[in-house]
């Protein structure tokens, strides 16, 4: 079984250095330019190496690293567990990570699927989530208040996404990056090795919510998935087939409900 990371250096950031960088701007207010400095997101090219072939470059936040590898290659269906990974090392400083799988002759695949995020996908079949979990309105928003408040990056660089799980009542996993995509996979991972159950959640996330993303909180069994921005037609069509709750445009004290509105206990008859 793979070693699981240092949790206090998986979990938090360590040093905000390694995340944002300070820059010079021109701003302009009402009382005209002013040059200041202000941070901005750092983004790193990542590569993922499975039994010592390449096999994706992703472009993230170096943020909790080995959540995201562990998350992507679950979402992918490399791997079904943590114990599918004899081993792995990752280094922030060559930017990669190697990975060696419990079964030294898997084949990687080959057809890749490039998402409207620009990183490869391979998993682009959904599943039928099962699940009696409701909510209310009033509890979706304030969650989405809750993952507001729980942003680190974003209040110091803008420019990253933040993504949630939780149990309805409270925020069990948080994880920020550059990549929307990215931070479902940090979730996924955390929770594979956290041991925490990602099945009857709700999925908070600020970003847009494509088809990938879904598919994603799919494999995940989260049964409700919520954005502070409209979904794509092709992940509503997705909701619909899946049993997924798509709620968008959820901020202040109003969401929009696109699919499965039984899940938030509005009647559809």
């Amino acid at each position: 079984m793979a070693k699981k990371p240092d949790m206090q250096e998986a979990i938090g950031v360590t040093d905000v250095k390694d995340v944002v960088a300070e820059v010079v701007c021109d701003r302009f207010t009402d009382g005209g330019w002013v040059r200041t400095s202000v941070y901005v997101p750092k983004e790193m090219e990542f590569t993922i190496y499975v039994n010592q072939k390449a096999l994706v470059t992703i472009l993230c936040t170096a943020a909790k690293l080995d959540y995201l590898v562990f998350g992507y290659l679950y979402a992918e269906g490399i791997i079904s567990g943590a114990d599918d990974v004899a081993s792995m090392r990752v280094s922030e400083e060559e930017s990669l990570a190697d990975v060696r799988l419990s079964n030294p002759g898997y084949e990687l695949p080959t057809l890749r699927k490039l998402g409207c995020s620009g990183s490869s996908v391979f998993k682009t079949q959904g599943q039928k989530v099962d699940s009696d979990l409701v909510v209310t309105p009033a509890e979706v928003l304030s969650l989405m208040q809750k993952l507001q408040e729980q942003m680190e990056l974003y209040p110091i660089s803008g420019g990253v996404h933040t993504s949630a799980l939780s149990d309805a009542k409270n925020l069990l996993v948080v994880a920020e990056d550059i990549g929307r995509h990215n931070t479902l996979n940090k979730i996924q991972g955390e929770c594979l090795l956290r041991g925490i159950s990602t099945r009857d959640r709700l999925m908070l996330i600020t970003g847009r919510i494509s088809s990938e993303m879904l598919l994603k909180a799919a494999r995940m069994e989260a049964p409700i998935v919520v954005s502070r921005h409209a979904p794509t037609k092709n992940a509503i069509s997705l909701a619909w087939d899946m049993g997924i709750a798509l709620v968008g445009q959820a901020r202040g004290s109003s969401l929009a409900v696109f699919t499965h509105p039984e899940r938030l206990g509005l009647s559809t008859n």
